[in-house]
């Protein structure tokens, strides 16, 4: 990010929902839906999943969101999103390029860059961009991740043509000179020392990712290692872009109050007179099976509560595509999340926090937002006094319990049809629609993955739950995290741990 209110991908897990439906929910910043119990309430709370009502699933083939699309002829990609509710528009453009395509000795490189699209060009001053936008009585915004850079602009539709001259015009024509480029490596700098440097959590995040993909980028952070970040120069800076921010390897994607048939001609105008680029081969290299069981401890003092994190290679929703007899292990393993830490009825919570009394809180969610490997991951809070391995310990039962026993049809049917109602509510947020779209076709996906993806989830059985559980929990291809409370000399050591 550029700017504290100009966030990058997050560097800690996102909700449960899957890259599709979660990228929605967490836009439109919607509750999760109520189950969907046979007698119209919700199970009580700490009933026996298997025990429960099994919820009613929605019979919904697929969601048709009427998009429609067109590619010009420098290979730009659109995508329009039609819904006429309000006279407003989502404009966003897609680089296929995030910090997994970054060459060896730039890391960061990619985030960086979404700081210094704001730079100005010729026609536009550096940093007036966005206060245009806010003019124009619209918000803007970019992020980037390990797979993509995006840049968006939320505007009444008779703005559209505004927000998409100022977008193109910085496709191609940025004005970078040496002191810009530093400066704004310096902030990038300051921004890795107070959000991950300063941060137990996300040192610790970050670490477990490191020692989880052992040869995969996708070990190193978005935001980059400091010293490769710090050797950065403009030389890297416009490299990367003559590279990469072109019009074949973007995606435009417009949702709200238009038709292709208007948001065409207009593409064509702002877009369509930048030259292809001769993009590099998007070649990565491949991670090796786990063979070694793994473990991170961050101790400090600026931790006051301890935390037990866990963290599985998992099939992505593209990478399942390519695997044998792996088809749908992605829906199933978005189902497990759910099942595992969705919620008060979850497994981790209702074992863990209600009956066993260890827990304070828990989670589990599956990202399978990714073109090559995904991953699976838990976590944990103690109750006061209670250790992280007692924590573990009742943590590895739950999970030996679902691989030897299964899931009921109960918890599949509550997971199913929360996820299913959820993907229908969410459809009310503009941003959401066009980010869910430029996600999955960025990730290698297609337009009817997202309209079939529903179809995907309804589809999965108790049957593929356990399937999915016994592939993707094994303790040689994960990663257990620890945050540990450190005392000081000011600060009296912990009480001891209750038995």
């Amino acid at each position: 990010m550029r700017r504290p209110a100009r966030r990058a991908r997050p560097h800690r897990p996102r909700p449960w929902l899957s890259p599709l439906v979660g990228g929605l929910l967490a836009a439109a910043a919607l509750p999760v839906a109520p189950a969907f119990a046979t007698d119209g309430a919700p199970p009580a709370m700490g009933a026996s999943p298997a025990t429960a009502a099994v919820p009613a699933r929605l019979d919904i083939s697929k969601i048709d969101f009427g998009a429609e699309s067109a590619v010009l002829e420098n290979g730009l990609r659109i995508v329009v999103i039609p819904n006429h509710r309000s006279p407003v528009v989502t404009h966003m453009v897609w680089y296929q390029v995030g910090s997994a395509d970054e060459a060896p000795g730039q890391s960061g490189i990619a985030h960086f860059f979404e700081h210094l699209m704001f730079k100005g060009t010729e026609k536009i001053a550096p940093g007036e961009f966005s206060r245009i936008v806010a003019r124009l009585g619209g918000r803007d915004n970019a992020f980037t991740s390990q797979d993509y850079t995006a840049y968006f602009q939320s505007v009444a539709r008779d703005r559209l043509a505004r927000v998409m001259e100022l977008e193109a015009d910085r496709m191609r024509n940025l004005r970078l000179d040496a002191e810009t480029v530093m400066t704004e490596r310096d902030v990038i700098l300051e921004e890795r020392r107070q959000r991950i440097d300063n941060e137990p959590a996300s040192r610790l995040r970050e670490q477990m990712m490191a020692a989880l993909f052992v040869n995969h980028p996708y070990g190193g952070p978005i935001i980059g290692w400091a010293p490769e970040v710090a050797a950065l120069t403009q030389e890297d800076a416009l490299a990367f872009y003559r590279r990469y921010y072109a019009p074949n390897n973007a995606i435009l994607v417009v949702a709200g109050d238009v038709t292709l048939e208007e948001v065409l001609p207009l593409a064509r105008k702002y877009y369509g007179g930048h030259a292809p680029s001769d993009l590099p081969a998007r070649e990565r290299p491949r991670e090796p099976a786990g063979d070694a069981i793994r473990e991170v401890t961050i101790e400090s003092a600026e931790v006051s509560l301890p935390r037990l994190n866990r963290a599985y290679l998992a099939p992505s929703y593209r990478s399942a595509d390519r695997v044998p007899d792996a088809g749908n292990d992605a829906f199933a393993a978005e189902v497990l999340a759910h099942i595992l830490g969705g919620g008060p009825t979850s497994r981790l919570y209702t074992e863990l926090a209600i009956d066993a009394g260890l827990a304070a809180g828990a989670s589990a969610y599956y990202d399978g937002e990714a073109r090559d490997l995904g991953t699976f991951w838990l976590s944990l809070s103690p109750r006061p006094g209670v250790e992280l391995a007692a924590l573990e310990s009742g943590m590895a039962g739950i999970l030996d319990d679902i691989k030897s026993d299964g899931v009921s049809e109960t918890e599949v049917a509550r997971a199913v049809g929360q996820m299913q109602a959820s993907a229908i509510y969410a459809q009310d947020s503009l941003f959401a629609l066009a980010r869910v779209f430029g996600v999955t076709l960025s990730m290698g996906g297609t337009m009817d993955d997202v309209s079939g993806w529903v179809a995907g989830i309804s589809a999965v059985t108790p049957a593929d739950v356990q399937r999915v559980a016994k592939r993707i929990l094994v303790p040689f291809a994960s990663v257990t995290g620890y945050l540990v409370p450190v005392a000081t000399a000011d600060a009296p050591a912990p009480a001891p741990a209750l038995p």
